[in-house]
């Protein structure tokens, strides 16, 4: 029977059924293909609770975001609204405005609650 993680020995026990499960060739909408999502939502849940990971710094976002689509910092400066007002933001002498943080969430897909937070 499937229960909630409540403690350390539970959870190791669950991500060694997981991976045992993840070793088989599970058909689709089988048993033991609903246990294995089962579990890995009940993981996901006790990792979110017990091991959360903290939210990027919005400037360290928007460089590993510029990084992965191989763009610019001269294309960033098209989205910013200049190069010098790019370079004030990436030192952290200017904070990002509204329309910067909308601009940013829709071009490189940034979530804005990343780009909201104090930096």
């Amino acid at each position: 029977m499937l229960r909630p993680i409540k403690n350390e020995q539970q959870y190791e026990n669950t991500l060694e059924r997981i991976y045992m499960l993840m070793q088989k060739e599970i058909k689709v909408d089988s048993k033991e293909s609903d246990e294995l999502e089962i579990l890995s939502i009940l993981t996901k849940e006790y990792e979110n609770e017990h091991y959360p990971v903290p939210s990027p710094n919005p400037l360290e976002a928007i460089k590993f975001r510029l990084d992965q689509m191989n763009m610019s910092e001269a294309e960033l400066s098209e989205i910013l609204g200049g190069r010098s007002r790019k370079s004030e933001i990436l030192s952290g002498k200017r904070k990002l405005s509204l329309s910067m943080i909308r601009k940013l969430a829709e071009k490189l897909n940034i979530p804005a609650g990343v780009l909201i937070q104090a930096y």
